[in-house]
């Protein structure tokens, strides 16, 4: 193959497939859909059936704005340290798919447009809520508390737990002790289920001075630390029980589930394994995603739905 031959241009279409890829990789759309797994569950259990359609699609569209404009100014804040971790080194702000002025316009416009649109076709109350969550996730955890702070994910993983309360709020149009539960459910599911990943990538944190705890802890300390929020996390999904009036679909599962939970954390304790921390990561997202299914379950089956 000759050299004119090799150095041919990349045909428009696949350079604009290319583009439009490396904005939507902004947004971070797998932390995006675990977001969206607890919002419709929730929405289906403030209304003790099943929402109208479009309710759900316009909460969901709104959610996926807000919580990818706040992901592109994450990108757009730590392009610095994602340039020397080996995990983001492919990210579009680091590889020059996007610019960093391109891509923090991007973000605030996905953010402005979320507001708007859960303003006007939800309310008002999610519309405010959804952007208390962006400013928090920037203000207080990607600009404070990621780089200076060991509760960096613990404080800073309230932002993750919005969804609920926007989820119960666009049905109801108001907040109460069954959102408050649920959001406390994820708020301390969250540094487990983070902190497990954190510990194949403590090295990565290590290089850049970002004290999340595996990197700047032993095992031992961080494990510990793994069990007793996993701990806290089982208690809330049986006191929701009460609390969300929920049926024995959704128990059963709380309960089973949770005890695999904790199975999985006591094991990380007891070994210290890598590959058990990123077993207990892999299954939090599997653990989140069946409970808030079997909560819509309960939900649906004692409505008759």
């Amino acid at each position: 193959m000759s050299s004119a031959a090799s150095a041919a241009p990349v045909p428009a279409d696949r350079g604009f497939l290319a583009r439009v890829g490396a904005y939507v990789s902004l947004t971070k759309p797998r932390i995006i859909e675990l977001l969206l797994v607890t919002t419709v569950p929730t929405m289906i259990v403030a209304e003790r059936g099943l929402p109208s359609v479009w309710l759900m699609v316009a909460t969901v569209v709104g959610g996926t704005l807000a919580a990818g404009g706040a992901n592109a100014i994450n990108m757009y804040v730590d392009r610095d340290i994602d340039a020397i971790m080996d995990r983001t080194r492919s990210r579009p702000l680091v590889t020059g798919a996007v610019t960093p002025t391109a891509a923090l316009v991007f973000a605030l416009a996905l953010e402005a447009a979320a507001f708007g649109w859960l303003w006007v076709f939800v309310n008002l109350l999610s519309a405010v809520l959804a952007l208390a969550a962006c400013l928090f996730y920037v203000f207080v955890y990607t600009l404070w508390l990621k780089r200076t702070s060991t509760q960096n994910i613990v404080i800073g993983g309230a932002a993750g737990a919005v969804p609920v309360l926007i989820g119960w709020s666009a049905v109801t149009n108001s907040v109460a002790w069954p959102p408050i539960v649920l959001f406390a459910v994820i708020f301390f599911w969250t540094p487990p289920h983070f902190w497990a990943l954190a510990v194949r990538y403590k090295d990565d944190y290590a290089a850049v001075d970002v004290p999340m705890l595996p990197a700047v802890a032993s095992m031992r300390y961080t494990a510990v630390r793994i069990v007793a929020y996993s701990v806290v996390v089982v208690a809330l999904t049986l006191v929701f029980i009460p609390v969300g009036s929920m049926g024995w679909i959704y128990s059963v599962a709380a309960v089973l589930l949770g005890g695999l939970f904790m199975w999985h954390a006591l094991r990380v304790l007891r070994t210290g394994s890598e590959a058990h921390a990123m077993a207990l990561f892999h299954y939090s997202i599997t653990y989140l995603v069946l409970l808030f299914g079997a909560m819509a379950i309960d939900q649906l089956v004692a409505s008759g739905t």
